[in-house]
């Protein structure tokens, strides 16, 4: 039987992530020992390869298939739920969730989950400490680069990420669109 038969016989023809049947694929998961594969939707896949695209409401299927016996599903259940720990309820996920010290292992060998926030510390422009997950406001119309758009001073910033390599940067939607925001051009909203 050829690997997609068998994991499509497993996963009962449904993503092993979200239960969608409809646009399926193989996902191989890299393990220590070579990979392994799980069914997964499309929508899954693009978002899974793409932290950008993630659709935070998407993922509360996981509170479903953080119970697979399939080690791979745990896995990436597990990478998705520290990916979005910043929203508050994957945090309640990953309590109630058991690895095995392999499967941990495994699913923190790509280095999620590791604290990064120790090395580079983001400051508003009032030196209070950003984490990810903050709002925060602008202090300043900001030209967006590549784009005709200005963000505008006083616009709110919700659910930020941090660049961990630039102390600088922070991340964030401002009419929809994803953009690179300077530190020091916002305040933290408390």
């Amino acid at each position: 039987m050829s690997l997609s038969k068998e994991l499509e016989t497993r996963s009962g023809a449904k993503c092993e992530l979200c239960s969608c049947a409809e646009s399926l694929n193989v996902y191989m998961v890299e393990a220590p020992n070579g990979s392994e594969g799980i069914v997964a939707c499309t929508i899954c896949v693009a978002q899974i390869d793409n932290e950008n695209k993630i659709d935070v409401n998407h993922w509360r299927c996981l509170n479903d298939s953080i119970w697979s016996t399939v080690p791979a599903v745990q896995v990436i259940a597990w990478r998705m739920l520290i990916l979005l720990k910043a929203e508050g309820w994957p945090q309640d996920l990953l309590d109630i969730l058991y690895l095995d010290e392999e499967t941990l292992a495994w699913a923190k060998a790509t280095g999620i989950g590791e604290d990064k926030s120790d090395n580079v510390i983001h400051r508003d422009c009032n030196g209070v400490i950003l984490e990810a997950g903050d709002s925060v406001v602008l202090i300043k119309d900001l030209p967006v680069k590549g784009s005709s758009m200005v963000a505008k001073r006083g616009t709110a910033v919700r659910r930020i990420s941090l660049d961990y390599e630039n102390a600088e940067y922070i991340e964030g939607k401002v009419d929809g669109m994803q953009i690179v925001i300077i530190t020091k051009y916002v305040k933290k909203l408390i």
